[in-house]
């Protein structure tokens, strides 16, 4: 269920500092479009710790509005428990496929304590849970011994992998055959699913969804060839995502398109 070309959405603001509400609908209705497996609104690329709690919510019911028949993930994790369950709760109250939860950031908890927090999210929600790996973020890596304890919480689908070492992510792969692993690295995709990944959440999908559904797809089907000639046409615009911090340079070409 969880695979393919998930777009790790942009939060479109006017020149006020206001969400733009209207723009946020025609960002998701071109998504879907052009044929992603789903939406994350309120992601790193979503600018979720600075959104307000108001925000929060009317973003969560525009996006599952307009999105129908696509799956959509909002991202739910902070660095706090409590505050984190109440935004997973929310998410699944609005009628979210599921939630995106990113390691407590700032709090560099132990792994310990990093199965803990999950564990107390698992127990409060009854949707499906994807973890989110990205140690430059939040200043900790989740190991694989303490990935493979959280796969084995009831809810807990899939790892969305940022941490930029294809060797953990080929570590949990092995280990963990039957738990989908996600890349969080739009330049690291193509390498993550010829090692068994199963997809991405991507920032490029938002201003290229058909090309990285499709580069996505063949890779799924086993056609390296097509899914390779794909990853270097996208490889510029890869790289040219992150020359500055995410999500200004995706934010700013959005807006050239005229999105």
């Amino acid at each position: 269920m969880f695979e393919g070309c998930i777009t790790a959405m942009i939060t479109p603001f006017n020149e006020k500092g206001e969400v733009d509400y209207k723009g946020l609908e025609q960002n998701v209705r071109f998504q879907v479009e052009n044929g992603v497996r789903g939406l994350v609104p309120l992601g790193t690329t979503g600018e979720s710790p600075t959104i307000s709690e108001d925000e929060r919510k009317r973003i969560i019911e525009t996006v599952i509005s307009e999105a129908k028949k696509v799956l959509v993930i909002p991202g739910t994790g902070t660095n706090s428990t409590e505050k984190t369950i109440k935004h997973s709760k929310q998410a699944e109250e609005l009628g979210a496929s599921a939630v995106l939860i990113v390691s407590p950031y700032y709090n560099k908890p132990t792994q310990e304590g990093l199965y803990k927090h999950f564990k107390a999210v698992n127990d409060a929600i009854s949707i499906p849970i994807i973890v989110y790996n990205i140690q430059g973020r939040t200043g900790v890596n989740i190991e694989t011994p303490t990935l493979a304890r959280i796969a084995q919480l009831e809810n807990v689908v899939a790892v969305k992998e940022a941490s930029g070492s294809i060797a953990q992510m080929m570590d949990v792969i092995d280990q963990l055959p039957e738990f989908t692993v996600l890349s969080g690295d739009d330049n690291m995709t193509l390498p993550l699913m010829a090692v068994g990944g199963r997809g991405v959440i991507s920032v490029v999908s938002n201003l290229l969804p058909r090309l990285v559904s499709e580069m996505v797809q063949f890779a799924l089907q086993a056609d390296f060839d097509s899914a390779r000639e794909l990853h270097y046409k996208l490889m510029p615009i890869f790289k040219g995502a992150f020359i500055e911090t995410n999500p200004i340079p995706v934010k700013t070409a959005l807006s050239m398109m005229g999105m």
